[in-house]
């Protein structure tokens, strides 16, 4: 990747002991590795989404061909797709059709008011305040 020969490796290492000396060398060195190990963690993990991406954009353009086509012909894989989708959005559409009917809409605004405001508020007794003795 960087195309570092031995001979370059070498020479960095022996400056490195000359800056940072031999205490602190030994710390620099884990701080690196730890930072080329997060590194690579993270380009894997934006590969993967990036691969995963890339797979459903390809499911996307071979269902609008297949839509195109009339849902003829379609592989076995993408008929199982389409047949889950269609089941997720029926167990969604009666899960909200369910609650739909339990829901009650008030008339107006004035039925989300309270009809004495002050109701609710709690009650608070004054008592005088003793002299200092």
């Amino acid at each position: 990747m960087f195309d570092i020969g031995f001979w370059e490796l070498v020479l960095i290492s022996v400056v490195a002991l000359v800056v940072l000396g031999p205490e602190r060398l030994p710390h620099a060195i884990r701080s690196v590795a730890k930072f080329v190990a997060t590194a690579k963690g993270m380009a894997n993990s934006v590969k993967e989404e990036l691969a995963q991406e890339l797979k459903v954009q390809e499911l996307q353009e071979q269902l609008r061909k297949a839509e195109q086509m009339g849902m003829k012909n379609l592989s076995p894989e993408l008929q199982e797709s389409v047949d889950t989708l269609k089941k997720a959005a029926q167990d969604v559409q009666r899960s909200y059709g369910a609650n739909a009917e339990n829901i009650v809409e008030p008339d107006s605004v004035s039925a989300l008011k309270p009809t004495n405001p002050t109701a609710d508020l709690p009650v608070t007794k004054k008592t005088p305040n003793k002299a200092p003795e």
